[in-house]
């Protein structure tokens, strides 16, 4: 592992100058950690890893099976079935979150998708997995959705955080929930399934969450003085709750939560009709799926990511399933993941910003992913993330920065 700077001390300018600059860094870096962990050079080429139990892929198909958005040049499209592998593949699941399509280059790849993508081979059906944050306004929302719901046999969705947001909707709506009932309203216009049900022979099952701050367990780091989550994080402010609910509790997580009991029944059906099965939220359910805080530009992004009623509830959603027959997918914290955690694969295959796109090594060219292809892609993509940790112990109790984290804070604090 790379060596790490010392821990520094917490004394820094007061000015207003400085907090203000620092608040800006940490809301432009909320989500985002370095380009690349330690030892992870950009550029260099990972091979796949075989998911354990999983059966080996068909001689002569890809290792590689996702999507990609078509070239802006007609000529330079790739036909979805040769990308695809196999051909006698019937059903196939594509993964993405975090389109964030407010943004005219995301829209634009979303447009971009070429409508064979969807097409299904033979007499089969190809799905679509969106976890989360598609638009922050409503009419954007449901624009992205009506185009996925176009290239696509079927689209699931769960929200995200930007989702709700309320900062550019005029007034429309009277909270967060209600904007929430009207996204869903949009998606059982446009035959978007946010409930569970099978496609083929997998069963896929779409889980609501919110994240709360007692979900983040592993010791903080106090070597430099960080906004608060008030000042840096969005959603205290774009988003609005009733009184019964509250950011600085498990509230709105336990609310989020208990919406997916109105769906028991199904999901109880899904669970007894299939050995596969792939669950889905936006936000993240384990802290080990995210990197240490010490190699975070804000160290507090751990207590606005994740839940642990989310895990609970999809561990016994997949309690029986063993040999690879279980997948979850999440989003939220833009980092690309694949890896398997105590029996179940947790994917994460976000568009993110376009800003993000361009000093990562996964860029848009893999995305949409596709985990499942009449069975689940034995393939572990390469995700720079996921590959550190599957090859390095995490070290929760280790809170010295890590060297680009420490030049980052040297933009804005003096260290003594």
């Amino acid at each position: 592992m790379t060596p790490h700077l010392p821990a520094v001390s917490t004394t820094t300018s007061s000015s207003s100058a400085t907090t203000s600059r620092a608040a800006a860094a940490a809301r432009h870096h909320l989500l985002g950690a370095a380009a690349a962990p330690p030892s992870s050079p950009h550029h260099r080429r990972r091979r796949r890893r075989r998911v354990p139990g999983c059966g080996p892929r068909p001689r002569g198909a890809p290792v590689r099976c996702c999507a990609a958005a078509a070239a802006p040049a007609p000529q330079a499209a790739v036909p979805a079935r040769a990308r695809a592998g196999a051909p006698g593949a019937t059903t196939r699941v594509f993964v993405v979150s975090d389109l964030h399509t407010d943004y005219p280059e995301n829209m634009e790849w979303v447009r971009r998708l070429p409508a064979e993508v969807g097409a299904g081979e033979g007499a089969g059906i190809d799905a679509l997995v969106v976890a989360g944050d598609v638009a922050e306004t409503r009419d954007n929302f449901a624009r992205t959705m009506e185009v996925l719901r176009g290239r696509f046999g079927a689209v699931f969705y769960v929200p995200g955080n930007h989702d709700l947001w309320l900062r550019r909707e005029g007034g429309r709506y009277m909270d967060s929930l209600e904007k929430l009932t009207a996204l869903l309203d949009a998606c059982s216009e446009l035959g978007v399934d946010t409930g569970p049900r099978m496609i083929g022979d997998l069963g896929i099952i779409p889980l609501f969450s919110w994240y709360h701050k007692s979900f983040d367990k592993e010791k903080d780091v106090n070597s430099v003085r960080v906004p608060s989550l008030e000042m840096a994080c969005k959603d205290f402010h774009a988003c609005k709750w009733p009184s019964d609910l509250a950011n600085d509790d498990e509230s709105i997580a336990l609310y989020f939560d208990k919406l997916n009991d109105k769906n028991h029944d199904a999901i109880e059906e899904v669970k007894n009709s299939s050995k596969q099965i792939l669950t889905f939220s936006h936000f993240v359910p384990r802290q080990e799926l995210c990197p240490e805080k010490r190699m975070l530009y804000y160290p507090y992004l751990p207590k606005v990511i994740g839940s642990d009623f989310l895990e609970r509830r999809l561990r016994d959603i997949h309690s029986n399933r063993k040999d690879g027959a279980a997948c979850h997918v999440f989003g939220h914290t833009h980092f690309c993941w694949d890896s398997v955690v105590d029996e179940i694969r947790y994917v994460q295959a976000p568009l993110a910003y376009p800003r993000e796109r361009k000093r990562r090594m996964n860029s848009e060219g893999w995305l949409p992913f596709c985990v499942y292809r009449d069975g689940f892609n034995p393939e572990i993509y390469p995700a720079l993330w996921s590959d550190y940790y599957n090859k390095n112990k995490r070290e929760p109790e280790n809170t010295q920065l890590a060297p680009w984290v420490a030049r980052h804070f040297a933009k804005y604090h003096k260290f003594h």
